[in-house]
């Protein structure tokens, strides 16, 4: 059976301009995909008006935490001792949203109660040897 977070938070997008625009999301972890960690935003604060998710490495937040990190999508930095960048580069451009890094250590930490740092791979490893054990096919 997996386990699934969520934690809802609120960014703030940092326009062109510089102006700062509240944001609500949701932070998400499932042990179904232990490596990843998700934030899922609302359709009324996209483009196409459907629910937004952006799934990249957990490990990528945790040192992005700490400091900048990332050269693909998504990059995450620090932005000060409260706040962190979280930057998602598209082929339309890059939103760059801040969020309060005591709400996503916050967060890390819950994903490390569900699997630790260092057992991402536990998890698939040891569903496939349950199935087989019980004569499911992989």
């Amino acid at each position: 059976m997996h386990v699934t977070l969520q934690q809802p938070t609120g960014a703030r997008l940092i326009t062109a301009a510089g102006q700062e625009l509240a944001i609500p999301a949701t932070l998400r972890y499932t042990s179904a995909e232990p490596p990843a960690v998700h934030i899922d935003f609302p359709p009324h604060v996209t483009v196409d008006g459907e629910v937004t998710t952006w799934t990249f490495a957990r490990v990528l937040l945790g040192e992005g935490l700490r400091t900048a990190a990332g050269i693909g999508n998504v990059r995450v930095r620090p932005a000060g001792p409260a706040h962190t960048y979280v930057e998602f580069h598209t082929e339309q451009g890059v939103a760059v949203l801040s969020f309060t890094t005591a709400d996503l250590t916050r967060f890390l930490a819950r994903t490390y109660t569900v699997v630790a740092p260092d057992q991402e791979t536990v998890g698939a490893e040891l569903d496939q040897g349950l199935l087989v054990l019980f004569g499911g096919r992989v």
